[in-house]
This record gives structure tokens, sequence and C-alpha cells, in this order.
């Protein structure tokens, strides 16, 4: 039976997971990324999306500067923007942005009916333009590693209808072209959405596969080289929401969307912290991965003024207490070499840890 917002497609998963408590003793580490699906051109021309970049370039910087997590770093932003509309000049302006505000570029792309070989050839062609503006992480090997967002929701053709994608293997060409991360879900309302959720764990098929742990699933991964290697799933917090509710009865999903309408707060940071995925037997490191569509007008308005301001004093006298939390604002690579730190044993605060394994892309190198 087909619920609204396609809630059967996760709730019976959601009801029956248990919620993370936290730790009684020792510091709780808060680990934030945004992961932004941005893409300025949307429902505009080239004109209007340099428009939009010049002001992320003008006022985002400036936004953030106030602000430092418990370990002295300004608010990370990564910048998913899809390979497919790809220019120059939007490509410099992005390596210029990256390089004012410590933000960072990965790769996203919406592709319909595509074949296995296309999108590696695309894969290939985007990697190649983003090095070539000193953006992207490097893996251990040298090559270029980059996280991955499906721009349609539908990764590894997931769609109920095949819909969006048409790539069912495309988990092992992600990572053979040098993936090191997908971080597209959680989708929710959209039917893509899994029934697994708020996981991290290495899939070769989407939704099944090993949670990562520590001592353990860091040795499933593979070699970056082999393209049936499993790839390494970062999910963000989805669940129901009941101090936010919907005529003031239905409690409204939470699905860690950042937008002007839907603003993060110390309420949704709260139930993040319940949500989020650990890695198994590091229960004091919560990984929150968040995502928007930040080259909205709209959504540029959160990013840029009062409400995300009002946010980032709250984590700092909510989170920043000295003893019992601590919050890191990181970008995805930063998160997915924390989750490797935390798999190889790695104690205490995750500050050191930001470059465990995959190195910072040359444009934001220290």
């Amino acid at each position: 039976m087909q619920l609204p917002r396609n809630l059967e497609r996760w709730l019976p998963a959601y009801l029956s997971r248990t919620r993370h408590a936290l730790p009684r003793e020792g510091t709780t580490h808060l680990i934030i990324a945004v992961c932004d699906h941005f893409e300025p051109y949307h429902k505009t021309d080239h004109a209007g999306c340099l428009e939009r970049l010049d002001h992320w370039l003008q006022r985002f910087p400036e936004a953030i500067a106030p602000f430092a997590d418990s370990g002295g770093n300004r608010p990370r932003h990564t910048f998913f923007y899809p390979i497919e509309q790809r220019h120059p000049q939007v490509v410099e302006k992005l390596s210029l942005l990256c390089q004012r505000s410590g933000g960072e570029v990965e790769v996203h792309l919406h592709h319909k009916g595509d074949t296995g070989a296309a999108l590696s050839d695309a894969l290939g062609d985007g990697i190649e333009d983003f090095r070539s503006h000193g953006l992207l992480g490097s893996l251990p090997d040298g090559r270029a590693g980059f996280a991955f967002i499906h721009g349609n929701w539908a990764i590894a053709n997931c769609h109920p209808q095949g819909d969006s994608c048409g790539v069912p293997d495309e988990l092992a060409r992600l990572k053979a072209a040098g993936c090191f991360a997908d971080l597209t879900m959680p989708s929710a309302p959209h039917p893509t959405q899994f029934k697994r959720l708020n996981s991290i764990y290495y899939a070769a098929t989407t939704a099944t596969g090993q949670d990562a742990a520590r001592g353990a699933s860091a040795t499933t991964a593979g070699s970056p080289t082999d393209p049936g290697a499993t790839l390494l799933m970062i999910q963000g917090p989805l669940g129901l929401n009941w101090k936010r509710r919907k005529w003031g009865i239905l409690p409204r999903v939470e699905n860690a969307d950042l937008t002007l309408a839907n603003p993060p707060t110390p309420g949704r940071a709260r139930l993040w912290m319940q949500l989020a995925p650990r890695v198994e037997g590091r229960p004091d490191w919560v990984f929150v991965k968040l995502h928007t569509h930040g080259a909205l007008p709209k959504n540029t308005q959160l990013f840029t003024g009062p409400l995300m301001a009002s946010f980032h004093r709250a984590l700092r006298n909510e989170f920043a207490d000295g003893g019992r939390f601590a919050y890191h604002y990181v970008s995805a690579r930063e998160m997915v070499n924390l989750v490797h730190a935390a798999e190889a044993g790695a104690t205490g605060s995750p500050e050191g840890h930001r470059d465990y394994r995959i190195a910072p892309p040359p444009a934001t190198a220290p």
C-alpha cells in the first residue's frame, strides 16, 4: 500500500530501529557536513548563473567569518556541482569561492536513460576539468578522489520505475573512477528513498552491505581501482519530528534538508543527534550529513543571512561547553576521513584526522 509522501518506503525500518543514546561519559562530538546540491543554472541562463555565483562570492565568506567550531574552524560548505553543467567561468568561480571560504567541490550528476560506458566517460571528463582548477582531493595512490551525490536521487538505478539513471552498476563504476563515498541519501519523501536509513556502510548494491565499525569495516572497502569493491555510503538523518507537526497533529518528516522555509535550529540539531549514524564502536562521534540546494535564491538567503548566523550562535551556546559536547564543521571529504579514522580506532577529538586518508584539494590545501 502506498502511503502519503512514500512513507511505506522507510517508515517500517525507522520504527524498528533503535534511537542512539548519547554516551554518559566523555565528550560527544557532533560532526556536521553541509552537502549542497549546488545548481546555479536552475531556472536561469548563463548570466543568471554567474550572478548567483558572484553573490555567493561576495556574501558567503563574510557570513561565516564571525563563527568557529570547537576546533576553531569556520563553517564548511561542500559544493556538489553538476558535472554535466560545467563551464570554464563557472568552475573558475567555484574554485575562487572555495579559496575564500574554505569550502570544497565534489561531483554531482543528473542523468537519465544512461549507459555504464557513458557514465564512466562523463565522470572522467568532469574529474579532469575539476582537477585542472585545483579542485577535488587525492586518494592515497595519488589519483583524484571525489564524493558523489546523484542529481535525481536515483543512485544505481534505485527508482522503483527505473527512472532518472539507467546504470545498475553505478556504485562499481563510481568506485573505479575514484569515488570515495556516496552521500545521496536521504531522499525522502522521494520514492527513491532506501529502506535502509541512518547508516554508514559499505555497499555493492545500494541498500545492502556491512556497517562501518571500529576495527572491521575499513578492510571491506577494497582497492580503489577494483570495480567490484564496495563503496562507502554515508546517509543523513531521517525520521519523524514530533515537535514540528502538520496541522498541529501529524509529525513532519525530518530529512536533513536545509531550506529558508525549514532552517536549522537547536531542536533539529538535537533530533539529528538521535538519528545520525555512528561508526560502530565509536558512539561519541556523531556524523550529521545535511543537504540543501543552496544556489536557489531563497536558500542562498538562508546561508548568507541571519537565520544561519543564529544557528551558528546556537551551536556555540549548546554544543561547545568544553566537556559534554563539542561540534565540528567538516567538508564531505573530511567526514569520510573521520569515518575511516574512527574505523582505525582513533579516540578523543576528531580534529587531528580531517585529512586522515584523502588529501585536500590543491586549491584549498594549507
